[in-house]
């Protein structure tokens, strides 16, 4: 019923900076709160970053004052910027949302399909 597809994911050297992008299509009645999370190998997923409906937005200890979250809540799209990247942000990000459906209560927890970032020099 909703599709979260994310885009903007490859490789950049330490220091650089990348930009992803995450579109929610389908039976959409309303977004909630959106969000990316990243998981390393070896590691547990972990939120980086989320956004409310109204722009109030909560980031993950090691990203803070290095990425930025963003939100069109016209084009039903989160986009994270992220700067000042180092190896340890190397992993599988994954956008979240969640969403109330048209003819439904309550709101979903969806899942991107998660894009590849990898800082290396």
């Amino acid at each position: 019923q909703v599709q979260l597809v994310e885009s903007g994911g490859g490789s950049v050297q330490p220091g650089g900076s990348l930009r992803l992008s995450c579109a929610a299509s389908g039976s959409i009645f309303r977004i909630n709160t959106m969000g990316w999370h990243r998981q390393a190998p070896g590691k547990e997923r972990e939120l980086v970053a989320s956004i409310t409906s109204d722009g109030r937005t909560n980031y993950g200890d090691s990203v803070k004052g290095r990425f930025a979250i963003l939100r069109d809540n016209v084009k039903n799209t989160v986009y994270l910027e992220m700067n000042s990247l180092t190896s340890e942000d190397t992993a599988v990000y994954y956008c979240n949302a969640f969403v109330t459906t048209r003819g439904s209560y309550g709101s979903r927890s969806y899942w991107g399909q998660g894009t590849q970032v990898t800082v290396s020099s």
